[in-house]
């Protein structure tokens, strides 16, 4: 039997030998050359890595009650890869869920190595998922926002944040960079299964948990005002209201209520109206509220004497020309009455207070409105805060002393018009408002935050004669607020009831805005109050208003333990 020929074994050995080489050559270039390449692309395939969300600070109250938290909750996700039967997974999947299973199959089909299938999930429904063992379903530690007192928490204070924990509006808005914390990561190594190798890969950067904020609110007053508030606007029928209360010493907000108002642990179910924040946002003409400004003005530049006396009809006009004449009306048909300031403040004639305005002069008006803020934010540190509407003096017509000093052709926020008496009520020194008053690491150390910045705007002399006619408006029987008195009590405030300008064309309209805005104690004022109501039945601010002040005012009373104080200086009088 004859053995292969030497010629066949040489090629052989000749071929294998080339593809030996081959090989080697290969694998050494697999290996030398793109080992970083392989490398990397098993990496891709073995190791997975995962968001760890920071948790978000709180809210307080200033006693630290909590007002927004976070609570534990469950993230549900998904690395596609693993997970042989999508539909079949969404089917077991929905009902627990709530979400529909074709929406829930979307999630779940592709390549990715991780997609978020659900989020906030309460932990009882993350075990029932978990209980079913499907792969390539994993869950993540998270937080969910919760507000403890839900509708009656200052909702549209606090604000709200959106599915991955950012704030969305109000302070959970303009805080957001304290309070959201810095977020980490997991590095994993997994099996071809997708579960994790327990000696692979495992690199951890732990979150950064948010700073608390502590607001100025105080719960259980926030809580009376949203209440009073509520039932206000629905025995007048109004479209809305807003009550703010505000300690004029610090500028602290104790209370910031608007209606409507919404549910912030269901924030998907509000309206758009409900989601801002009036008090600080919405713009109105204030009416006769706005005339401590033109008295205070009138007063500081001793423009007229607390004595001189005004011969007042119920009617003033003035012609410009072409047939343009303007004419304003008191509130009430009346005989020529002899007035001195307090007078006109007192029974809130608005042909009285043009007069004072006339000897006051345009420029001095313009002037003391800017002073006490008009035209400007008032700086409290919130989202999209308005800052009003004040037109230059150079846009002043011939009219316009005929209604701006009576609250017509200006427009502010009520946080501004409550601004304004706090001014009155700090002798005169206007103190920044603020919603904030410290920040609380998660060790517990407070920092407090600097006191709100002040500026004098009228001398305390002044600041105290005006607040003598402004307790007259309340404990006077000629006076317009007598509504809002409080037995025991002086009480210094303003009516005010206004025209709302038509939304379509000039001039105003039959629908009104009415107001009252006061503080208490008169001599040593603890807390301002601030209400709006926006189209009540009873179209007059004494009226509407007055009483909610009352109301709110006995309530703050009691909450903060205000003493009664002495009784104030109160003006000279040409009534008999």
């Amino acid at each position: 039997m004859r053995g292969p020929s030497l010629g066949r074994l040489g090629a052989l050995l000749i071929v294998l030998a080339v593809g030996f080489v081959a090989v080697t050559v290969r694998l050494g270039y697999l290996q030398v050359v793109d080992r970083e390449r392989f490398e990397s692309k098993a990496i891709q395939q073995r190791v997975r890595t995962v968001p760890l969300p920071a948790v978000r600070g709180a809210i307080l109250d200033r006693n630290e009650r909590d007002l927004a938290l976070s609570l534990d909750a469950k993230a549900i996700y998904a690395d596609q890869r693993f997970i042989p039967d999508p539909m079949g997974a969404a089917v077991r999947m929905s009902e627990p869920l709530g979400i529909k299973p074709m929406e829930l199959a979307r999630a779940l089909k592709g390549e990715s190595s991780f997609v978020y299938v659900a989020r906030q999930v309460d932990r009882e429904v993350a075990e029932e998922i978990a209980a079913m063992n499907i792969p390539g379903i994993g869950f993540l530690e998270e937080s969910k926002r919760h507000y403890p007192a839900g509708d009656m928490g200052a909702p549209q204070v606090m604000g709200f944040v959106g599915i991955d924990g950012e704030g969305l509006a109000g302070l959970e808005l303009q805080y957001e960079d304290v309070l959201s914390g810095r977020p980490g990561e997991r590095q994993e190594e997994i099996d071809p299964a997708g579960h994790q190798i327990p000696q692979g890969i495992q690199v951890v950067t732990p979150p950064v948990p948010g700073q608390d904020i502590i607001s100025t609110i105080d719960a259980p007053l926030q809580y009376r005002a949203q209440l009073a508030l509520a039932e206000t606007v629905k025995s007048e029928r109004a479209k809305g209201g807003t009550l703010i209360a505000m300690d004029p010493e610090t500028g602290d907000i104790l209370a910031m209520a608007s209606d409507p108002w919404f549910d912030p642990n269901n924030v998907d179910r509000a309206k758009e109206i409900e989601l801002s924040n009036p008090a600080v946002q919405a713009l109105f003409e204030p009416g006769s509220v706005n005339k401590v400004i033109t008295a205070s003005a009138a007063v500081e530049e001793r423009a007229v004497g607390l004595t001189e006396r005004f011969r007042v009809y119920d009617s003033i006009s003035r012609d410009f020309g072409d047939g343009d004449r303007v004419t304003v009306h008191d509130s009430h048909p009346h005989a020529p009455e002899t007035m001195m300031l307090g007078d006109i403040i007192t029974e809130s004639s608005n042909v009285g207070t043009i007069m004072v305005a006339g000897q006051l002069g345009e420029d001095e008006m313009a002037s003391y409105l800017s002073k006490f803020g008009f035209g400007r934010d008032s700086g409290i540190d919130f989202p999209y805060e308005s800052g009003g509407i004040l037109p230059e003096p150079y846009q002043w017509s011939g009219a316009t002393m005929l209604n701006i000093p009576i609250g017509q052709g200006v427009s502010v926020t009520p946080l501004q018009m409550a601004s304004v008496y706090a001014t009155v009520a700090n002798d005169g020194v206007s103190v920044q408002p603020r919603l904030v008053r410290a920040t609380r690491d998660p060790d517990g150390t407070v920092h407090e935050l600097a006191a709100s910045p002040t500026r004098r705007v009228v001398s305390k002399d002044t600041a105290d004669t005006v607040t003598g006619m402004l307790s007259n408006v309340v404990s006077s029987s000629r006076g317009t607020g007598t509504e809002a008195a409080i037995e025991g009590y002086w009480v210094a405030g303003k009516t005010g009831t206004a025209q709302k300008p038509r939304e379509n064309g000039s001039g105003y309209s039959h629908r009104y805005m009415a107001s009252f805005i006061g503080f208490l104690p008169a001599d040593d004022p603890q807390i301002v109050i601030a209400v709006i109501l926006d189209e009540p039945a009873q179209q007059y601010g004494g009226l509407a208003a007055a009483p909610l002040f009352q109301q709110f005012g006995k309530e703050a009373i009691a909450r903060l333990r205000i003493p009664a104080g002495g009784r104030p200086d109160l003006p000279p009088t040409a009534q008999r």
